[in-house]
């Protein structure tokens, strides 16, 4: 099947902003003709390597085979999925995602790590950023076998996904002594402020009720003002509270730096989009992750 962008564009907006069942599935079934299949060619994956004590400390290593020779150790993306706080997983089975983003990184020359974490209720906050943070440590130890380089590692996070990889670096007391251990961060269409977005089940599963710890887990501040290099990604058809917490960051930026971050505008493309494309024809966004890796990764 060709990939023609237009039509796809016009598919994906179809569906439109909502976070519903019938958009997951359709914006899943736009992208599923265009992605690689199991086996995989050319790459190796380390299943369910286990960070953590919890049966979802779980993560995928995927690189290239056979190992580039002789060359410097490559730079590591590692990807935080989405679902709401309460749902998600790394891989699932029978489907492409979210294989297919660790699999793009793998195709770029990159080493690809997908990760698992807790979910609420059960876990409520700070549990998705304590897990970002054992992840990050797990990879900083280990990766280096796998041939990634554990001064270039780079965590994304969709979503929910992105509150956790932002909260991690925001809140001090998840800080290792050595140090974040990244060399820069990824959030898509995250929510940021947490005292100015609608409370939905989801958030309230995670976050709770109490407007204080609203306010302790707000990360608008900390990412402002973090030293972490740092790519904001929001997509045309994203829902409306992530629209607006978009112009609340870009605001909060310019207030504090003069000009505006690291931020790329997705046009044609969801909240589910945003990760689904990656390793498709659709290199926009994956020409501007590559552009942000080369310039804030360590020399």
């Amino acid at each position: 099947m060709s990939f023609d962008l237009k039509e796809v564009s016009r598919r994906v907006r179809a569906l439109g902003t909502e976070i519903s069942p019938e958009a997951i599935q359709g914006t899943a079934a736009v992208y599923a003709p265009f992605h690689e299949r199991e086996p995989y060619a050319s790459v190796s994956v380390v299943r369910d390597a286990s960070y953590g004590a919890h049966e979802r400390h779980r993560l995928d290593v995927f690189r290239p085979v056979p190992a580039p020779g002789g060359s410097r150790p490559a730079p590591v993306l590692m990807f935080v999925h989405g679902g709401g706080f309460v749902a998600g997983d790394k891989r699932m089975p029978g489907s492409p995602y979210s294989d297919n983003v660790a699999l793009w990184a793998v195709r770029q020359g990159l080493i690809g790590v997908n990760i698992t974490y807790r979910l609420a209720p059960q876990f409520p906050w700070p549990a998705g950023a304590e897990d970002a943070a054992a992840a990050v440590a797990w990879v900083r130890r280990n990766i280096a076998e796998h041939g990634g380089d554990p001064q270039r590692i780079f965590l994304m996070g969709s979503s929910a996904g992105a509150a956790h990889a932002a909260s991690y670096i925001t809140l001090r007391e998840l800080r290792p002594a050595s140090g974040l251990g990244l060399a820069g961060v990824v959030l898509c269409s995250g929510l940021y402020d947490l005292m100015r977005v609608p409370r939905n089940p989801f958030q309230l599963a995670y976050y709770g009720s109490d407007d204080e710890q609203h306010r302790r887990a707000s990360m608008l501040e900390g990412l402002i003002s973090t030293e972490v290099p740092l790519l904001f990604v929001l997509t045309e058809m994203d829902p409306p509270e992530f629209q607006q917490q978009g112009l609340e960051l870009l605001d909060a930026w310019v207030a504090r730096h003069g000009r505006w971050p690291n931020f790329v505008h997705l046009l044609g493309h969801n909240h589910l989009s945003t990760t689904m494309h990656l390793n498709t024809p659709d290199e926009f966004l994956g020409q501007r992750l590559l552009d942000f890796i080369d310039r804030s990764a360590p020399a």
